[in-house]
């Protein structure tokens, strides 16, 4: 059975000094990744941590973060790694539901722990190096524990935005045939340094290629947060080949000062995720990356991420698209009632295959509701062209229904996005008396620049059916996003309807 950790310690035995993971100053080869694993997993034994328990990490990016989570893999315990921007509340929610174990938590992190759980304390010695946490103490070193393809491996909650938070399932089959799928299509191999910036608590950081480079014997360089200037820096200095990054991130390396200081000719390709990437970012990614593609993609967390991936060479032919369907992933485009609809036709994305999650913990009635007999419900909206391209469309629920019409924010955004003035925005619907929704379109705006709705609206009426245009423009200094630089649009709702 295909394992990250079962790879980590091959690689450890075969190959002991090859790099494995930089973070900072420190640089770990296999060996040294793989003994620290070992002794994590005889502390979590030592602290009553069996197979089948859970134990969450609520922590950011750093090597105790990978160390611990192998570790818990390794013995065979489940991991569930926390968004470290909730709330105090929200993860006494999800701990509660999820009947954590045991919590690691960073040092910076702690007010937000409720007073129930056990927490071990992560300081900056012990992120730097796990051993920290138990100052050296010596444990009888345990076995690894056998795993099969159905064993629970992971859960990770979804960000709530319309509900509670619900604790997604990954088994290690599941992972086993994402790290297949993203080894064939990305042509990773032992020479790939993948540079992670964002949150490893997240499937775009964790996932996208993110630690299926280990299964091939490459390094990961990781960074604790994400800075623009910093992960240039990077990829000159460290030869970086890949990369993953939410459309908000790409977007500020695209805006740094003079990218051309930096020698980026190492990078191979950036897979882009969270959200549809703007047809004109793309377009701009050449200048700065002139050797690198960028690939377009399309995941779930309830899929391990990943499910489509643009091919090389047909990023500008099929500009708009998020590629095809990986290969053990199968595409269909379905009505509200699951039945599949012809090339061309708008509906929901729906998706099957052995990366499917068995469903959502302890929640068999959400579990239910999201499939279609074998086919999983996204909740996106979009189409398949003839040779089986997927275009997003919107959300499902982010669907602006004005006058009796449906438009697609994604359509209007698109069009806004070409715009010169324009840095960042996000459309929603506003409720109007007469209309029942308005489109609005809420923008931030690039150094230096004005907007005004009539110059708004006189360029989209060039673009748009009337009905599309945006009634209200809204001016914003941010957009409020998840980690995964998803814009909030329910929270830009509710901020625009009470503003």
């Amino acid at each position: 059975m295909l394992s990250v950790t079962a790879s980590v310690a091959w690689w450890a035995r075969v190959q002991p000094e090859r790099l494995a993971l930089v973070y900072g100053e420190n640089r770990l080869t296999y060996g040294e990744v793989q003994q620290r694993v070992v002794h994590g997993a005889a502390f979590l034994q030592k602290q009553g941590i069996k197979a089948g328990d859970v134990v969450a990490l609520l922590m950011k990016n750093s090597t105790a973060f990978l160390e611990l989570a192998l570790a818990v893999s390794y013995i065979g315990a489940v991991l569930l790694p926390l968004n470290y921007r909730l709330g105090k509340d929200e993860v006494d929610y999800i701990t509660g539901h999820a009947g954590v174990k045991l919590l690691f938590v960073d040092a910076e992190l702690q007010e937000i722990v409720p007073e129930r759980l056990s927490a071990v304390v992560v300081d900056d010695a012990a992120q730097a190096d796990s051993r920290c946490i138990y100052d050296g103490q010596a444990f009888p070193l345990p076995a690894p524990h056998a795993v099969r393809p159905e064993t629970l491996c992971r859960l990770m909650y979804t960000s709530g935005t319309t509900d509670r938070p619900k604790g997604v399932m990954h088994s290690y089959g599941n992972m086993a045939w994402r790290c297949l799928d993203h080894i064939a299509a990305l042509g990773l191999n032992c020479d790939d340094k993948l540079l992670v910036v964002g949150p490893l608590y997240h499937v775009g950081a964790h996932d996208l290629p993110g630690v299926a480079l280990w299964v091939v014997g490459g390094a990961l360089v990781v960074e604790r947060e994400f800075d623009a200037v910093r992960s240039l820096s990077l990829i000159e200095s460290e030869g970086v080949t890949g990369a993953w990054m939410a459309p908000v991130m790409l977007n500020r390396c695209l805006s740094v000062p003079e990218p051309s200081r930096f020698r980026l000719h190492s990078l191979k390709w950036l897979v882009g995720g969270g959200e549809r990437t703007p047809e004109e970012r793309i377009r701009e990614f050449n200048t700065v990356f002139p050797h690198a593609r960028y690939v377009d993609a399309y995941g779930l967390t309830e899929t391990c991420s990943g499910d489509t991936m643009m091919e090389a060479g047909r990023e500008i032919e099929k500009i708009g698209s998020t590629g095809r369907a990986m290969p053990n992933v199968q595409l269909a485009i379905m009505d509200d009632d699951g039945n599949a609809l012809p090339p061309g036709s708008q509906g929901e994305i729906c998706l099957r295959g052995p990366k499917v999650t068995q469903g959502y913990w302890r929640d068999e009635e959400k579990t239910l509701s999201s499939f279609h007999g074998e086919w999983f419900r996204s909740g996106d909206m979009g189409y398949l062209d003839e040779e089986g391209f997927l275009f997003l469309t919107d959300r499902k629920k982010d669907m602006i229904v004005s006058g009796g019409e449906n438009i697609a924010s994604s359509e209007v955004e698109r069009v806004l996005y070409e715009m010169n003035q324009i840095a960042e925005v996000a459309v929603v619907g506003v409720p109007d008396p007469k209309w029942g929704e308005a489109v609005a379109a809420a923008v931030v705006l690039r150094a230096g620049q004005d907007l005004s709705l009539e110059e708004l609206r006189e360029y989209c009426r060039r673009k748009l059916a009337g009905f599309k245009v945006p009634k209200h423009l809204f001016l914003c200094e941010t957009l409020p996003r998840n980690p995964s630089g998803k814009v909030l649009k329910r929270e830009l709702r509710e901020k625009l309807t009470q503003g």
